[in-house]
């Protein structure tokens, strides 16, 4: 009876071992075969996808064999959660660990959206917009109800946002996107406000923020974002009207065409520094990090004025008679190519 027993128990033992020596040679097998893909592929992982699913999607394409091994071998690696949502690169040649392995680590593909420096907010809105895998949420929302699902009630969203390359995959949404870049702006104007120079004439940081808008819209050479602070820093000081086209512009709107006229300085509007004293009420636009640092640290000196040269670059004078000598010789006698704002880098 004994013997029996012991018989009874190695053969047990043994059926054991020949299953689990099956079950690995399985897993291998199924493990290291190739997709069989004739090119790339994206596979889409909606949110709350677990492995069964897939693999047997996968498995009726033909792109793999051993679907039920395969989904024993993700429970045995102790994979309980549901896949991270977004899209997995499939490539020719990739083995089923690889995929695994892509999944296990959420190694979902990118994509990318720039916001630029000097655009303004309805110019985001559009670039969101065109943004196919994002999801859309904002549609015919206001930018006031916008406002206020980024938990900033009663802000106006001009200039905002901070300018950078934002990183997302599918199933992320474009007020994901723009609470990035809220939160970056506040940031970067939190930074760079602490690090302020003494004596300047604001009375927050968004005062800081709306004198960086105009300095980034009036020039794209870095090395004048400083002198022409300091020139609006000594206007404000003595009560002298900003007197900048870009507010002008801003305030116009849609009404804007790419010209301004005398009479449109002349037509007040809540932006037009050429009518109203002080800052503007809002940003105009969205700014870096280089422009906050220029409003925050205006340099010295006693210039009041600047005109374009027309090469992107500006001249800049002390006094008016100074300064209408420059017009005179800057944008009186314009050259054919004459640019009031930086020329566009050369392609390679």
């Amino acid at each position: 009876m004994l013997r029996k027993l012991i018989i009874t128990f190695l053969s047990g033992c043994l059926f054991v071992v020949m299953a689990a020596a099956l079950l690995f040679w399985m897993q291998n097998e199924v493990l290291k075969q190739s997709l069989q893909l004739e090119a790339e592929q994206v596979l889409n992982v909606p949110a709350g996808s677990t492995p069964n699913g897939l693999l047997l999607q996968l498995e009726e394409q033909g792109a793999l064999r051993g679907a039920l091994w395969l989904r024993l071998s993700w429970r045995l690696q102790g994979h309980v959660q549901p896949l991270h949502a977004g899209e997995y690169q499939l490539e020719p040649g990739m083995n089923v660990a690889q995929l695994l392995n892509k999944w296990s680590t959420g190694d979902v593909v990118q994509h990318r959206v720039t916001l630029v420096e000097g655009w303004n907010f309805n110019q985001v809105r559009a670039a969101l917009a065109q943004q196919d895998v994002l999801q859309h949420t904002l549609g015919e929302v206001s930018d006031s109800e916008l406002m206020r699902q980024l938990g900033q009630a009663d802000v106006h969203p001009e200039g905002q946002f901070f300018p950078d390359t934002y990183n997302f995959v599918r199933g992320q949404s474009d007020l994901d996107i723009l609470r990035q870049a809220n939160q970056r702006l506040q940031k970067v104007l939190a930074e760079e406000w602490a690090q302020r120079a003494d004596d300047l004439p604001y009375s927050n940081p968004y005062e800081a923020l709306i004198m960086a808008s105009i300095i980034e819209k009036e020039t794209g050479v870095a090395h004048e974002r400083d002198e022409i602070a300091g020139v609006f820093m000594r206007r404000l000081a003595i009560g002298m009207l900003l007197q900048t086209d870009p507010t002008v512009i801003y305030g116009m709107g849609e009404r804007y065409t790419g010209k301004i006229t005398r009479a449109d300085l002349r037509r007040p509007t809540a932006y037009n520094t050429y009518v109203i004293s002080g800052l503007p009420p809002t940003p105009i636009a969205m700014v870096g990090r280089e422009a906050i640092y220029a409003a925050l640290h205006p340099k010295p000196g006693k210039s009041l004025y600047f005109v374009a040269r027309g090469d992107g670059s500006h001249v800049f004078s002390n006094s008016l008679a100074e300064h209408n000598k420059a017009v005179r010789e800057y944008q009186l006698k314009r050259r054919a190519d004459y640019r009031s704002s930086p020329a566009p880098k050369p392609t390679q």
